[in-house]
């Protein structure tokens, strides 16, 4: 049994947001149903390690089933109708007012199914003067605040390495179908789930918001340093750089004196959080003085012994073969059937009676065509005839 088996998950998204969220609700059990328009979507084409397979597609299309339909016809559309009678779960994120004009909106398809769940994710949601706009992770970083407040004091704006903002989507749209299930449950009813880039990423800036709004400073990009917190940065060593995490001052001790710098504990300069924050300019080069003579790994030893929380800054490679990266099955390989062995990032979530399993590589395009419409009631003949007339 996993947690989400006998939901079915319409997927009508692409590229990232979407992909991810329904992917995620694939790795819980859920038939996850890709919906994609003739020829695919375009992220198949991106640098193709194969005809109609890209490392971008496998990375978040999983555990689903494939399924090829073109909307634009109306056959195509009775198609989706009938299958959104069996369905749980409807995930789009076509730009606000697409999914209307194609007649797939949600008052449309709710009428169909009152127990669906139909969840649009997009740029800026589906109300407010910008809701119009198309959604891209850059602009919504920007929009949200974020790359103001990434990068160095005073440098220019930096976005953050990962598209956080379209996988903060994709994270709180599954967090939105699963308290919309859990509410269907008691009234009977599904509802519209509705989430963006843009308010990810302005959700996400907890720190920040509440910096400036309890005291009235515009946060500002502080390297890897905290805003709250003093030392809580990275620092050089001989050989690179480690983090450490020693703010509070049961912490900071340790690490002075692990440091050889017992003389800053009660300087008044460092003598507590807000004084280490004020002066953090004036702690860095003091420790960096010494930390910058040995290399990062006797520093992490010797945080490890002293217990004061420390780690590595890898490289993506490095993160991926740490042992405890591992153990914790976040590298896995899966078989695909025109690329043999791939590799994928495990599930981060791990559940005791119902654990997220990864069973099968992202679908090749309409692989699973004939199967679905046949379990919505078309006969062979029906199938031929659309097909022939390319609605599938």
């Amino acid at each position: 049994m996993m947690a989400l088996d006998g939901i079915r998950v319409l997927d009508q998204t692409q590229v990232m947001a979407g992909p991810f969220c329904s992917m995620l609700l694939a790795d819980m059990g859920a038939d996850v149903i890709k919906i994609e328009p003739p020829g695919g979507e375009h992220t198949r084409r991106e640098g193709g390690l194969a005809p109609g397979v890209s490392a971008s597609f496998l990375a978040v299309n999983r555990n689903k089933r494939g399924l090829t339909l073109d909307l634009k016809q109306p056959a195509g559309v009775e198609l989706l109708k009938r299958l959104v009678e069996t369905a749980d779960v409807l995930v789009e994120n076509y730009r606000p007012g697409v999914a209307k004009r194609l007649g797939v909106d949600y008052d449309t398809l709710a009428a169909i199914n009152p127990r669906l769940i139909y969840c649009s994710i997009s740029g800026f949601g589906q109300t407010g003067p910008y809701a119009s706009r198309g959604g891209y992770d850059l602009i919504a970083q920007g929009m949200s605040g974020i790359m103001s407040a990434t990068g160095s004091d005073g440098g220019a704006p930096v976005k953050v390495g990962v598209p956080i903002t379209d996988l903060g989507a994709g994270l709180f749209a599954v967090v939105g179908i699963l308290s919309a299930l859990r509410a269907r449950h008691r009234t009977g009813r599904g509802q519209l789930v509705d989430t963006s880039l843009f308010e990810a990423g302005v959700a996400l800036s907890q720190w920040e918001a509440t910096q400036y709004w309890y005291t009235g400073e515009i946060p500002r990009g502080l390297g890897t340093a905290h805003r709250l917190n003093a030392p809580y940065q990275a620092f050089a060593a001989s050989d690179g750089h480690f983090t450490v995490g020693a703010a509070n001052d049961n912490l900071w001790p340790r690490f002075a004196t692990l440091l050889g710098l017992t003389h800053l504990i009660k300087d008044p300069r460092f003598d507590s959080v807000p004084k280490r924050l004020q002066n953090r300019a004036e702690l860095e080069p003091l420790i960096e003085a010494v930390t910058s003579r040995e290399p990062r790994d006797h520093w992490l030893a010797a945080c490890e012994a002293a217990g004061v929380p420390a780690g590595p800054i890898y490289t993506v490679p490095e993160a991926l073969a740490d042992p405890h990266a591992v153990a914790r099955g976040m590298s896995q390989t899966m078989e695909h059937p025109q690329l043999g062995a791939v590799k994928a990032l495990g599930n981060p979530v791990k559940m005791s009676a119902t654990p997220p399993r990864l069973r099968t590589t992202a679908p090749a395009l309409g692989a699973d065509t004939d199967a679905i419409l046949r379990e919505i009631g078309y006969a062979e003949a029906d199938v031929a005839a659309l097909r022939e007339r390319r609605v599938v």
